[in-house]
């Protein structure tokens, strides 16, 4: 029935003139065709496709069988696949290339999440096909098509493992060598326009559009990706597909220096449509520095003169995004790339300017947030490396501001007492014969003591919530009075020592006589409690607070070792300032 009704609707239309078929014509053309194919009477429809009287017909109405030809094909109906394949390359000889377009691009739209593969793999060459018959005004269809296909790829998992990737278990990787495939020819359009000195008069807008490919590719799917180093993966699909686009971008015309530097030199002036934020997405020059600095990809193009502390400040922009974000690819490159941009600085070489840089500033603020709130602890240690790697890199005026920032901002007790230690050490080292460090000795370093040596709510400051802070201050103190003789006082700590006991020894102490009588009362109630209620378990009858916040309900054992272990901490701290009250008296400073 369906197959007369396709004869019977084109033998109607060979008596049309000038190919004004009626919309009752196309509808019957489709909806027959389309039946035809499906029950798998393909060879017939073919004999009538390629019959030279239908030519016009096909040219106008073929189109409209791409839907079930590419079903076909991508069910792999071994009876009808000849003839499916024989009909869809006549209709790229015979039909419109721009409905040609629109129909192969609405197939790859359709794709489910388990076809998507294939129907790109399938539909790929056709799309060149189709696309190369544009002509010079091709460029916003193939800025069209790459920009459809990226979106379909884009939804693909990405291999997390070597095998993964190995067995294409996603089909990623098949769809990235095929995509590097269909551009080619594009992109030698570009490159033989720029090799006559045509300049981006008329191929301006392919380029662009090839441009944003590359751009739209380094963000997804590479930025998801963690490429496999050689060693592990000797033959890597995606880390051809990285090395290659960025050969792409050299080809048409942008230089990686010039990209990577994009943030921190003047803003070009390049002719063409697109803005420069469009042109040059920052996540996607992020992502561009990753595969330069940490995988090495394409670094034989890069030049070698540029210095380690420009290359920083370039990457510093390009970091700060990385770490802003939540999703662990996100942050372990951002953790890599400032890792990699460091080591290439010599250590003590950062000047003290770099730090009046916005990203000097936020960079340090998002590493906080990375080592103290990411959910994933081999990030949380690589932050922390990453971070001393950083201090390492400052000069000691630069190290001496970035304290006293870190101090003011970072309101999280554990990382201040991590920039104390850091103090420490600077002092330690200033106090050294020779080595003539006047920031972290006398005038310079007694502001930057009183910052530290302080309670921020006075007595009745939270003593465990600031435990690191705290144990940090008094252990750099105790050192300062046994280090810094006081007949000598090159640190200034003998001067102001009276200071320091008004504004922290005594209030700490104040502070700790009343948290221990707090909780030996807690601990003394809990004992009770649990001697009455006798072995049955109750719910508990105190509150427990550590850090700020209620602990949740315990059994009374674990009422009483919580609350004893926060006495064996007021001891500790207790023993070391009764240390440094020891070592100011025996100096007659008491």
């Amino acid at each position: 029935m369906a197959l007369e009704q396709f004869s019977d609707v084109v033998q109607r239309c060979q008596a049309v003139q000038d190919e004004k078929f009626s919309p009752a014509d196309f509808d019957l053309f489709q909806t027959a065709g389309k039946t035809c194919i499906e029950q798998g009477d393909s060879a017939q429809v073919l004999s009538i496709i390629v019959d030279e009287r239908n030519k016009d017909i096909v040219r106008c109405m073929g189109w409209n069988l791409l839907e079930p030809i590419v079903k076909v094909l991508l069910s792999k109906e071994d009876r009808n696949l000849p003839h499916c394949h024989a009909i869809l390359t006549h209709l790229l000889q015979t039909c419109s290339p721009k409905e040609l377009l629109v129909g192969l691009l609405e197939q790859v739209e359709e794709a489910d999440s388990d076809t998507i593969p294939e129907a790109i793999i399938l539909l790929l060459k056709p799309l060149q096909t189709v696309l190369l018959k544009l002509g010079v005004r091709k460029a916003s269809s193939v800025g069209m098509a790459l920009s459809t296909l990226l979106a379909q790829v884009a939804q693909l998992p990405v291999p997390l493992s070597k095998e993964q990737e190995e067995d294409d278990v996603f089909g990623l990787c098949r769809c990235c060598t095929e995509l590097l495939l269909f551009i080619r020819p594009f992109v030698e359009e570009v490159k033989e326009n720029l090799n006559n000195n045509r300049g981006f008069s008329r191929n301006d807008e392919l380029r662009g559009e090839i441009l944003k490919f590359c751009m739209k590719s380094l963000s997804e799917p590479l930025l998801e990706v963690q490429l496999k180093d050689p060693d592990a993966l000797e033959k890597s699909p995606l880390r051809d597909f990285a090395s290659e686009i960025l050969v792409i971008l050299s080809s048409i015309g942008e230089s990686l220096p010039d990209l990577l530097c994009h943030s921190v030199l003047r803003k070009r002036e390049v002719p063409g449509f697109m803005e420069e934020e469009v042109r040059y997405p920052k996540e996607s020059l992020a992502s561009l520095a990753h595969l330069l600095f940490v995988k090495h990809i394409a670094m034989e193009r890069f030049p070698a003169v540029l210095s380690p502390v420009f290359l920083l400040q370039c990457n510093m922009e390009y970091i700060e995004l990385l770490l802003s974000r939540t999703e662990e690819s996100r942050v372990q490159k951002g953790l890599e790339l400032y890792e990699k941009t460091l080591v290439r600085v010599e250590d003590g070489s950062l000047p003290v300017d770099l730090l009046d840089l916005k990203t000097f500033f936020s960079v340090p603020q998002n590493l906080v947030k990375v080592m103290t709130l990411c959910p994933v602890q081999n990030l949380r240690t690589k932050g922390l490396s990453v971070f001393q790697l950083s201090i390492d890199k400052f000069n000691t005026e630069a190290k001496y501001k970035f304290f006293r920032c870190m101090l003011r901002t970072s309101e999280h007790a554990g990382v201040e007492g991590y920039i104390i230690k850091n103090i420490k050490t600077q002092i330690d080292s200033a106090l050294r014969p020779g080595y003539g460090n006047e920031w972290f000795l006398g005038k310079h370093l007694l502001p930057l003591l009183h910052q530290v040596l302080c309670l921020p709510q006075g007595p009745e400051t939270d003593l465990l919530h600031n435990l690191d802070r705290i144990m940090e201050s008094l252990n750099l103190l105790r050192y300062l009075l046994i280090r810094d003789k006081e007949w000598q006082n090159e640190t200034g700590v003998w001067s102001e020592l009276y200071r320091m006991e008004e504004n922290f020894l005594k209030p700490l102490r104040t502070g700790l006589n009343m948290s221990k009588a707090h909780y030996e009362a807690e601990l003394k109630s809990a004992k009770e409690n649990k001697r009455s209620s006798g072995t049955e378990a109750k719910a508990p009858t105190c509150t427990v607070t550590v850090g700020n916040e209620s602990l949740p309900n315990m059994t009374p054992e674990m009422q009483l070792q919580v609350l004893q272990s926060a006495l064996y901490t007021f001891d500790l701290m207790e023993s070391v300032l009764a240390r440094i009250e020891e070592i100011a008296e025996a100096r007659g400073r008491v």
